[in-house]
């Protein structure tokens, strides 16, 4: 059976696509340059988040510690502790939760720093999984940009955009659309870290507050979806598993990279739902 015109549909939405969505039991999968190295934006917050479980499966964390983030240790961000004004004293547990239900930068640096990118790194070696790195924290991140721009958000022209590094994979937290969904199998199949772990990072990932990008392809009250966004300029992207009432649970990940520079651009977060269901009803036939 041949699969949808997937580049049809990422073309039509003015944007360049990466796909990959497999059966999270049986590894059945649809792909569209799902191994060609990606910027993976936000989405590093879910390696993160993985190892953040592991050590506290192991007992080198507690995740009821608690830590204050500080005005100095506030990372620019639209939300979470990166929009508040004062000091927060907060446990890591909830700080994992921020980064990901509301990608709060803050939220994620402070994880970060605890946990280690050299340790995050790490276990994705452990896991095979090569093609997929943190190597900035958030800050860095927006730090990058202004430097390669020379001056501060918003990056609108194609002379500042071509300068970005965030927008180079090699130079830049990266994977592919493949590992991506490997790595949310590994949480769906309990062998990311202990069941209790998993458990408690799928419940996370089921509170993301963004509906615009991979649950707008599955809006259905019996469906279920979970991921993590992320967003650079020009870039938009989703992973995550959409899990049906007959028990079908499929991983699906898409990233996307619009021809526009224009910030707002609804159709280049419709395509990511969009193609997510085409990818997976395909499984599902």
């Amino acid at each position: 059976m041949s699969g949808p015109d997937l580049e049809a549909v990422f073309r039509a939405a003015g944007v360049r696509g990466w796909l990959l969505a497999a059966d999270v039991d049986t590894g059945r999968e649809i792909g569209h340059g799902a191994d060609d190295p990606v910027p993976t934006a936000s989405i590093f917050k879910v390696p993160l988040m993985v190892e953040f479980c592991r050590q506290a499966d192991a007992g080198l964390l507690d995740p009821a510690g608690r830590v204050t983030v500080t005005g100095r240790d506030r990372v620019s961000g639209p939300t979470g502790l990166s929009a508040m004004l004062d000091d927060v004293t907060i446990s890591l547990r909830d700080l994992a939760y921020l980064m990901i239900a509301v990608s709060d930068n803050t939220a994620a640096d402070a994880l970060l720093a605890r946990v280690g990118r050299e340790a995050v790194n790490a276990m994705l070696d452990g896991f095979g999984l090569t093609g997929t790195r943190v190597l900035q924290s958030a800050g860095e991140i927006n730090t990058s940009m202004a430097d390669d721009a020379g001056h501060g958000w918003p990056y609108l022209e194609p002379d500042d955009l071509a300068r970005l590094r965030v927008l180079d994979p090699a130079r830049t937290n990266h994977s592919t659309a493949r590992e991506l969904t490997r790595l949310f199998g590994l949480i769906w199949r309990d062998e990311a870290a202990s069941p209790g772990s998993c458990a408690w990072m799928r419940g996370v990932l089921n509170l993301q507050v963004w509906p615009h990008r991979l649950a707008s392809g599955f809006p259905y009250d019996d469906v279920a979806v979970s991921g993590k966004t992320g967003t650079l300029p020009t870039l938009r992207g989703e992973a995550g598993v959409v899990e049906y009432p007959d028990g079908g649970r499929y991983a699906v990940a898409v990233i996307t990279r619009s021809y526009s520079t224009a910030l707002n651009q609804p159709r280049a977060d419709a395509v990511i739902g969009t193609a997510a269901r085409m990818a997976v009803d395909h499984l599902r036939r």
